[in-house]
């Protein structure tokens, strides 16, 4: 049987160290390299081959859902496992949509870790409970996307595409849901992949669609 490569792709040392500690002794699996950004990864992926990718959600510069989404049509027969801290719903549903195999939480024990990683090698999906419970519980709305799939959306994000509709700006939305304008952005990214829309004007025709405003 063939040694799964790994590549841990976190902007934190920390992170990659422990991975590395964690798997040591684990038969037929390989810490084979961490990289800091989504840039990195992919100019390694250039140069050698990997089997699995522990993506961290939360990368600087090009973040781990544009990175899940970009190693899809890259490189498809690389696996994707989220390996982050967070846990709403927009994240782990977002990088689900973008081709990731699964969502482990950091904290996770061990076993798990090493579950969730044959899991996805096998060609199945594994979701930490923690992560599994917040999509149960963060959608109010079931949506139906262009393409015709049902999608689920928080009742934040639904506030978001109404403002957005109402030509507020990113700072004035984070003013008023009391957010970072970073994390509106993200939101805008986030739905915009979710809703199957190419810019804020798919958003805004959606709201109206629907009479949000």
């Amino acid at each position: 049987m063939s040694t799964v490569r790994i590549i841990v792709a976190d902007a934190q040392d920390l992170v990659a160290d422990g991975l590395r500690y964690r798997l040591a002794d684990a038969s037929g699996l390989m810490v084979a390299a961490h990289v800091r950004s989504g840039t990195d990864l992919f100019e390694l992926l250039a140069q050698r081959k990997a089997d699995l990718v522990l993506l961290d959600v939360s990368l600087p510069g090009m973040d781990g859902i544009d990175t899940a989404r970009a190693l899809r049509k890259k490189h498809p027969d690389v696996k994707v496992l989220a390996h982050s801290m967070r846990t709403e719903v927009e994240y782990v549903n977002s990088m689900l949509i973008e081709g990731a195999a699964g969502y482990l939480l950091k904290n996770t024990p061990k076993t798990e870790l090493l579950e969730a990683i044959a899991t996805v090698m096998k060609g199945g999906r594994h979701i930490s409970e923690e992560a599994r419970r917040s999509i149960e519980k963060g959608y109010k709305f079931t949506e139906k996307r262009p393409d015709g799939a049902y999608i689920g959306l928080t009742e934040r994000e639904r506030e978001i595409i109404r403002m957005i509709a109402l030509e507020r700006t990113n700072d004035e939305i984070a003013l008023a849901l009391h957010l970072s304008t970073d994390t509106v952005k993200t939101h805008r990214k986030h739905l915009m992949t979710k809703l199957n829309v190419r810019s804020a004007a798919g958003l805004v025709k959606y709201a109206v669609d629907r009479m949000w405003i």
